[in-house]
């Protein structure tokens, strides 16, 4: 995952000229319905799927999205470009489909940076007219290495200071308020990882013109020093369901954090094991000089 990922519109529009491009549009239907890239194919189950990191689960991943993405025109000798309506307004929706290709193997995946919006601020074409795709066969590579983590891995992780355990979840799902983006009791747990460190996925990005836009390397790599992660520290990321933390490991490896990986079941998969540790609460205790004049 050293090479370029993030393609400007500009980019991209070159490499349309040449062909063997298949452009996948994360976004809603309706929203695709409305004007999208010509060509594209939706395909919205890239954001809303839930998975679990169990052997099982991951079965059913990816026997899911080696359908969708063969139906989808991919099979193996095209490069996939995915896109969202911005970086941010699909929580990450196309770095998690970057995520999904590269797990299953897929040789050439590509993110358009700035996504739909960026496309269309850049006067670019876009049409109502649904894509028709010649579905292909899609090969899993049962070899590629693997960028997930799995449950029992994780498990392990727990124990490892080594390991980044980095949570970039929004700010009220971090202190225990919220369990999930889909509503405060969501999951049956609200809390942490333990021994995660916090580092909130929006900064990540900062706003451009033509809407956020991932930071350059230095500002990133600034972020990351923030909670001690450096360029050759082991970093493992998770948020709700791989979504956000997809966008965060896009950007570390933009970054030339080399070694990052995702706990792809997150918080979702987490939380509803009550075998399993979690941190409550506030994740910092008052300084000692406060506590003692507090009582």
């Amino acid at each position: 995952m050293s090479d370029k990922v993030l393609v400007t519109p500009a980019e991209l529009a070159d490499l349309l000229k040449s062909g063997n491009i298949v452009l996948i549009d994360t976004r809603d239907p309706a929203t695709y319905a409305a004007g999208h890239l010509p060509g594209a194919v939706n395909i919205h189950d890239i954001f809303t799927y839930l998975a679990t990191s169990t052997p099982e689960g991951l079965k059913a991943l990816t026997d899911k999205f080696a359908k969708a993405f063969g139906d989808a025109g991919l099979s193996g000798a095209e490069t996939a470009v995915i896109y969202e309506q911005s970086m941010n307004t699909g929580f990450g929706q196309s770095c998690r489909g970057y995520l999904l290709l590269r797990y299953l193997g897929y040789p050439k995946v590509l993110i358009l940076h700035g996504g739909y919006a960026a496309w269309t601020a850049a006067g670019l074409p876009s049409t109502t007219v649904p894509a028709t795709p010649t579905p292909k066969g899609f090969t899993v590579d049962p070899n590629a290495a693997s960028i997930f983590v799995e449950l029992a891995e994780m498990k392990e992780m727990v124990d490892n200071p080594s390991i980044a355990k980095l949570d970039v979840r929004d700010v009220d799902e971090w202190i225990g308020e919220s369990s999930s983006p889909y509503g405060k009791d969501f999951c049956p747990r609200k809390g942490r990882i333990p021994g995660a460190v916090w580092i909130e996925w929006y900064r990540m990005m900062k706003p451009t013109p033509t809407g956020p836009m991932l930071k350059s390397r230095d500002e990133i790599l600034a972020e990351c020093a923030t909670v001690g992660i450096g360029p050759e520290t082991p970093v493992v990321l998770y948020c709700f369901k791989g979504a956000r933390a997809s966008n965060t490991l896009v950007a570390l490896k933009e970054a030339g954090v080399d070694d990052v990986r995702m706990y792809f079941g997150s918080w979702n998969e987490w939380s509803r094991d009550p075998s399993l540790p979690i941190d409550e609460g506030l994740p910092f205790a008052k300084p000692a000089a406060i506590a003692q004049a507090a009582e």
